[in-house]
């Protein structure tokens, strides 16, 4: 083992010799529960609502630049399962910039995400138990979940793995059920997949519509990517590297275009309510037809599952890309320290304090605009990653021997092709953003934020350059390989 391997970024090397190491259903049902939440659930039914039938392209497109994404970052998470982040890919292929600004990005915008589900999750308990306000459960919801993450990263999977079960159990009979009444196979059921195509055509306005609602729902499949820093925490990280990317990318893609399929040939578009609650969402709808007593009811339980899943994961998330940003110094090397359980708990405290600000903010001053903000300027983030990802793969190849390419358990096909292709994709939607009233507001928030991180940059650099230089005086073989 060399001393690289042995630095304090490369987690696994603590994490296999761990009993806390997570498992690979652990890993499976983390990535699956950082992606599934009310956006699939209830934003879908705006989405059908708009494009007709069509936006099983918008989910599919969207879809595929995820899975290519997905399929470079699989590649060099395969090729070197222990460095657990794409940050850290991103500072060994493009170098410390990229990896400030991906790692940053990233990190703020699970802060505002652990806002919006905290808010979320505060308002529905408050529904139902109304004697505490809204912001008391969200306080509360945020403390019980950072006891969960503080405890050991095995009761972190553990836990998310049950919550995301529910959420996969749902969908997968709303799958069987939707299929078979749309099949006519069901009770009091008629053969309805000519909804598909009979209310004005399967594009009823416009294939255009479909095309630029890519821009809306690729947003939905952000959080894949944690497959990656969890399977860095796993009993067989280079196993769970390849399952992650491999398969549950598909998984994702089959409840997500699945479910548009299934709504949209068992409800005509035009029929479909507008999700303003759970009650009138397109899954509770269709759950309705299935004859399921009390499935507003159920739905609502189910979506407020995936709330606080999403909050979990992203707890995790946040707390992760943090600590790695302290290890490469780019971060207060504070919260990179961990505690014995392998938990980085500085990061984890560090990750909810901005998320508190932003729920308080909403609750005390909504007038303010910095909830919006905060929401707003994250937007582009998906889309930073997505580059960031791609061209790092490109990089990290450039610098492989054909012996080496060949070597690799998991490979990008049509290489760099698919890499611009994946770019190309992101630019288009770039432009479609700018051209929408509200996608403008998230392109400009977001090149506001990218850009304050540009200015501290230079702060930052000279800063690794003192840490680097200090290193070298101390131990000049260990400072020039991490020059290196």
């Amino acid at each position: 083992m060399t001393k690289k391997d042995a630095s304090p970024s490369h987690t696994n090397i603590r994490t296999q010799a761990s009993k806390q190491a997570l498992r690979s259903r652990h890993v499976t049902m983390i990535t699956l529960g950082g992606i599934i939440g009310a956006s699939l659930f209830v934003g879908s039914g705006n989405m059908i609502r708009n494009a007709g039938p069509a936006a099983v392209v918008s989910y599919a497109l969207g879809g595929v630049l995820v899975f290519l994404a997905m399929r470079m970052l699989g590649e060099m998470a395969a090729a070197r399962p222990a460095i657990g982040s794409f940050m850290e890919y991103a500072r060994e292929g493009l170098g410390d910039w990229a990896a400030y600004l991906v790692g940053w990005l990233y990190w703020y915008f699970w802060v505002g995400v652990l806002a919006y589900e905290a808010i979320l999750g505060g308002e529905t308990l408050h529904e139902w138990l109304p004697i505490i306000p809204s912001i008391g459960w969200s306080m509360l919801l945020i403390a019980f979940f950072v006891g969960i993450n503080l405890f050991s990263v095995r009761f972190f999977g553990e836990v998310e793995f049950w919550l995301a079960s529910i959420k996969v159990a749902a969908i997968v009979v709303f799958l069987g059920g939707g299929t078979l009444y749309a099949l006519g196979l069901w009770p009091d059921s008629e053969f309805s997949l000519s909804n598909l195509w009979a209310h004005g055509g399967f594009a009823p306005n416009g294939l255009g519509v479909a095309f630029s609602g890519v821009a809306i729902v690729i947003f939905s499949y952000f959080g894949t990517e944690i497959a990656v820093m969890a399977s860095a925490e796993s009993e067989d990280p280079a196993t769970g590297v390849r399952r992650a990317t491999s398969t549950v990318i598909w998984r994702i893609l089959l409840f997500f275009v699945g479910s548009i399929v299934v709504i949209c040939a068992v409800v005509p578009w035009n029929e479909l309510p507008e999700p303003t609650s759970v009650a009138t969402a397109p899954f509770t709808y269709v759950f309705a037809l299935l004859g399921m007593p009390g499935a507003s009811a159920i739905m609502q339980m189910v979506i407020f599952t995936a709330v606080v899943s999403v909050l979990n994961s992203g707890l995790y998330s946040a707390s992760r890309m943090l600590a790695s940003l302290g290890d490469q110094g780019l971060a207060p090397q504070i919260v990179a320290r961990r505690s014995k359980s392998n938990v980085p708990v500085y990061a984890l405290l560090a990750s909810i304090s901005g998320a508190i600000i932003a729920t308080i903010a909403n609750y005390v001053a909504p007038q303010s605009g910095v909830f919006d903000f905060i929401m707003n300027s994250a937007g582009l983030v998906a889309l930073f990653v997505y580059v960031f990802i791609a061209l790092t793969q490109m990089r990290m190849r450039q610098k492989m021997s054909p012996e080496q390419v060949a070597g690799l358990k998991l490979k990008v096909w049509l290489h760099p092709w698919l890499n611009i292709l994946l770019i190309a994709g992101v630019a288009a939607i770039l432009l479609v953003m700018l051209a929408s009233e509200s996608g403008r507001t998230q392109a400009w928030t977001s090149l506001i934020a990218t850009a304050v991180l540009v200015v501290f940059w230079p702060l930052v650099r000279k800063s690794l350059a003192r840490k680097r230089a200090t290193a070298q005086e101390e131990t000049p073989n260990e400072s020039a390989m991490l020059v290196r």
